[in-house]
């Protein structure tokens, strides 16, 4: 099991530690695990692991994967991970999604305003910010050879059959808050799908060796 070495905010480590990832179903492990093995393989030939997260919109989440798994990944101790999100078309990362991360302890700064804010979101104090915005998944910010392709939403997963210059395309697929949107359940929904996403994130890389 992963060595944990904590650099998080203490509000994040307490999300973490009240996860409970041996509770998820076989069948969801059995989803996970490809994930699991190609961050193994990286790790055991020394190499970097690049984790692009992608969704049809890039505004939710994808958005929540990317920044729990690199937070999992240094909870973890896990070196030379670098994680992106990407859609299959650019809109904004939106504020819910921002703020149920902001609600689980994540410092949030807004760098530029805009149809598509720029957000930086950091989970240490000396940890490096995840920068926030929307993109597509090919967009020059991201990775384009040498990456895992986590396919987070089945449109985006049916809509794209083929990632260019992924190693591994895996669909990792969960469902979509935004139909809680404008409701009184909005904020408890995109909780449940954040802490969901951590849980799985967390089995994951707690199962690496290194």
């Amino acid at each position: 099991m992963a060595e944990i070495l904590s650099n998080i905010f203490p509000e994040i480590e307490r999300h973490i530690k009240s996860l409970d990832p041996e509770a998820l179903s076989e069948e969801r492990r059995t989803v996970l695990h490809p994930l699991v093995g190609y961050i193994q393989s990286r790790v055991n030939e020394k190499q970097e692991i690049r984790l692009n997260f992608i969704c049809t919109h890039n505004s939710r989440r994808s958005h929540l994967s990317q920044v729990w798994a690199q937070t999992l990944a240094a909870y973890f101790n896990l070196k030379n991970v670098f994680c992106y999100s990407g859609g299959t078309e650019a809109t904004a990362l939106f504020p819910m999604a921002a703020e149920t991360l902001k609600n689980s302890g994540f410092q949030i700064q807004t760098l530029s305003q805009g149809n598509n804010p720029v957000y930086s979101i950091k989970f240490g104090a000396n940890a490096h910010p995840v920068i926030g915005f929307s993109k597509t998944f090919d967009d020059p910010f991201n990775p384009q050879s040498g990456f895992a392709a986590v396919m987070t939403c089945s449109q985006a997963d049916e809509g794209c059959p083929f990632i260019a210059g992924a190693d591994l395309r895996v669909p990792m697929t969960f469902e979509d808050p935004k139909v809680f949107d404008n409701t009184p359940q909005q904020a408890q929904k995109y909780r449940e799908r954040s802490l969901q996403i951590a849980t799985e994130l967390h089995y994951v890389f707690n199962r690496i060796n290194f």
